[in-house]
């Protein structure tokens, strides 16, 4: 703890004077700025004497976010003190119960929410986790993630006091979870200013230079938009409208992502600035015809790019945004863009969410559509079979997406993400139409399958049957949430009624042939039939989708030994599987018997399944697969014999494989259930490190087959967390001292 200065004691009750500036109520009610005042003078006193990295006092970070929430997103009161109070919990001794009898119930909940999500994770899982923690708090009090967006944003314009791993791990967090959020939730501002800071610490060098060109052609530009805007402002103001004109550039990241994708230079980018025009005093029942009229102007004046006309007001954005966007020819020939919206929807706009509430149901208007948005969150939520890491990804791809358009017969308009389905479309209409639907007729022509993708302006009328049940197969093809939660669901359901039904299934067989049902029966079952637990052994005999016949051969199986075998392998040389081929045949072809010398080659481990060559050394024949290096050398001036493994025993062979996962409790125990347990497999050697949240190691083990290998994989990949399983084919140590 280090004392302040005089100085930086003004400094802090300066800043503080600010947030009561730009806080509406503030500048009304004594009774709020009593309340905003108790809020700073606890902050400060729990943060009195702490400093930030870049040295400053730390209750000027709490006071920027409070100013940014207050000024820039448009909040209230109330969540001016949560901003100021966001840290004290977390990083003092007060307590979420000192809070609440401080103030209220609802201010200790947000501040609550907050502590919960706090902090950068250093995985894509943590990431995931933390990010679907935030959106839960869509359902309880959305100021929470306004509040921890304000956070984030105050955290990145200070995080050049950061260290550079720091700085880029923040800034990799933000891109992939702010940015979208911020998106979403109609922070156009915000998000550009976070898209560009977080470019300025990935790639400081493209950042530079675009601002470097940006404030080079300041001038130039400002020159130039004078002369623009001119003409469109007298005939505004000739024709009686009440309007402001602004200017602005794109932001850098917008910039390069134009030459990124466009493959241009930055003087080829012809929209870096653009023109907004704001209606003032526009009744909201007549915002739609006058903004229209406004572009019959302004294309009066300069020619449109017809391919460029984007209509926002008829059909509003997903996160609230009305405007129309057009591109027109200015003097010289430069492209420029317009916008043209009213003061509501400039607010709505520049404030998204925060102002969405303000003018929520007036006058009687439709639910919008960041409120339909937010039910699908909402709804995605609901379902506990989808993970953190999926919710992200859905999440995400579905935020950027061009939104199109679709009618029922009747003329009602849903609207999709871009790629939607025909059955997305069923689901969204009703869920019970969904499930029982077979295809859709399109403008009243043609006749398509499930499958079939929407193009914008389709009018769809759904087909149906009774008989028709939910496939699984659809999972594949469809792309709303909404279609993918009731499916899962009717799955979900299923799936307990087949485990049910196979588990009394396999309970009266073993019954009726004496047979006890233990865990060692159970084991014998799932390694005879190839399978990972108990559950998924019910299920496919309630389906009927195993042998049945089998149960009670697998079942009184005497399970072999885990202890390796001294092996010895059948292989026979041939060009095919049916052909036996004699060494008098052909002087190339050499056939190994068991009587036979062999060995294999420990640089690349072939096993059963593996195409191999056998190279003759000293009498005595190593086997190598085909793909390996040193065998690909020998090859050069060795001869080489082709052969087809046709052994069916049960005999080991030591193979390597290399996973890679989440780092949790328990995950190594359930490796190892897997492997020894389930599919009976000898481990020889386990290897396992830990780093951030992640593991990485590799496994030493004794396989049957080929076959049998891909099945381990197979389960292994299954597991919760696991990112990676890769068989390791060649040792480089070995090949490395063979080749010299």
């Amino acid at each position: 703890m280090t004392e302040f200065s005089q100085e930086e004691k003004d400094n802090i009750e300066k800043q503080f004077n600010e947030i009561l500036a730009c806080c509406p109520k503030c500048k009304k009610n004594d009774e709020t700025i009593a309340l905003v005042r108790k809020a700073f003078d606890i902050a400060n006193k729990a943060h009195y004497g702490s400093r930030r990295k870049s040295g400053e006092p730390y209750i000027l970070h709490p006071i920027e976010v409070a100013k940014i929430v207050s000024g820039e997103i448009g909040l209230g009161s109330k969540a001016v003190v949560c901003a100021l109070l966001h840290d004290v919990v977390e990083d003092t001794d007060l307590s979420l119960e000192d809070i609440e009898s401080m103030f209220d119930p609802k201010i200790a909940q947000i501040i609550d929410g907050l502590t919960k999500i706090r902090g950068v994770l250093k995985t894509k899982a943590g990431q995931a986790e933390n990010f679907k923690k935030m959106i839960f708090t869509l359902a309880e009090d959305v100021r929470v993630i306004l509040i921890k967006i304000a956070d984030r944003l105050h955290n990145m314009r200070t995080l050049d006091s950061m260290p550079l791993e720091k700085q880029l791990r923040i800034s990799e967090e933000t891109q992939n979870l702010f940015v979208p959020l911020a998106h979403r939730l109609g922070f156009y501002n915000i998000k550009m200013e976070l898209e560009d800071l977080c470019l300025k610490y990935q790639n400081p060098k493209i950042y530079n230079e675009i601002s470097k060109k940006l404030k080079g052609s300041e001038k130039k530009r400002v020159h130039y938009l004078n002369r623009f805007c001119i003409p469109i402002m007298m005939t505004l103001d000739k024709n009686g409208y009440k309007f402001n004109i602004t200017s602005r550039s794109k932001s850098i990241s917008s910039i390069w992502r134009k030459i990124q994708t466009k493959g241009i230079e930055f003087d080829n980018v012809y929209d870096v600035f653009a023109v907004r025009i704001i209606l003032l005093d526009v009744p909201r029942e007549e915002e739609k015809s006058k903004c229209w009229s406004v572009y019959s102007i302004i294309t009066d004046l300069y020619t449109p790019n017809p391919k460029r006309l984007r209509d926002w007001i008829s059909t509003p954005k997903d996160n609230g945004y009305e405007a129309l966007h057009t591109t027109v020819m200015g003097p010289d020939g430069n492209w420029v863009e317009v916008q043209i919206r009213t003061e509501r929807m400039d607010e709505i706009a520049e404030r998204g969410y925060a102002a969405h509430w303000k003018y929520k149901d007036i006058d009687g208007f439709e639910k919008s559509q960041l409120e339909v948005w937010m039910e699908r969150v909402r709804s995605s939520l609901s379902n506990p079979d989808v993970d953190a890491l999926s919710f992200l990804d859905e999440f995400k791809l579905n935020l950027y997406a061009t939104d199109l358009f679709a009618f029922t017969p009747k003329g009602e308009m849903k609207r999709l993400p871009t790629n939607a389905t025909v059955l997305d479309f069923a689901f969204e209409i009703h869920t019970q139409i969904g499930y029982h639907a077979i295809g859709a007729k399109i403008n009243r022509q043609k006749t398509v399958a499930l499958d079939y993708k929407i193009q914008s302006g389709d009018i769809i009328e759904i087909l149906t049957t009774e008989s028709q049940k939910p496939q699984k197969e659809w999972l594949n093809f469809i792309t709303t949430a909404k279609a993918k939660n009731a499916l899962q669901q009717v799955f979900k359901f299923e799936r307990k009624k087949d485990i049910l039904r196979g588990q009394k299934i396999l309970h009266d067989t073993l019954k009726n042939n004496n047979i006890q049902e233990n865990t060692t029966t159970i084991d014998k079952l799932l390694y005879g039939y190839g399978l990972i637990d108990k559950e998924e052994l019910y299920e496919k005999i309630g389906r009927n989708e195993i042998d049945l016949s089998k149960i009670i051969e697998y079942a009184t199986r005497k399970r072999s030994s885990k202890i390796v075998k001294f092996w010895k392998l059948q292989l026979r040389l041939s060009k095919s599987d049916d052909d036996i081929l004699d060494e008098d045949i052909d002087p190339n072809i050499k056939v190994l018997h068991n009587t036979t010398n062999y060995s294999i080659a420990d640089c690349c481990r072939p096993i059963p399944g593996d195409p191999v060559l056998a190279f003759n050394v000293k009498n005595d024949y190593v086997i190598h697969n085909e793909k390996c290096p040193i065998a690909i050398e020998l090859q050069t001036h060795e001869k080489a014999y082709k052969i087809k493994w046709i052994s069916k025993n049960e005999n080991a062979f030591l193979v390597s494989i290399q996973i890679v996962g989440d780092d949790r409790i328990g995950i190594l125990n359930e490796i190892t259930r897997v492997v020894s347990d389930q599919l009976n497999v000898n481990i020889r050697t386990v290897h396992i490190d830990t780093s951030e949240n992640k593991f990485e190691g590799t496994l030493d083990l004794y396989i049957s087959n080929l076959e049998h290998l891909n099945n381990l994989m197979m389960r292994l990949q299954k597991i919760k967390g696991m990112q990676k399983v890769i068989r390791i084919e060649l040792k480089q140590d070995a090949i490395t001292y063979k080749k010299h």
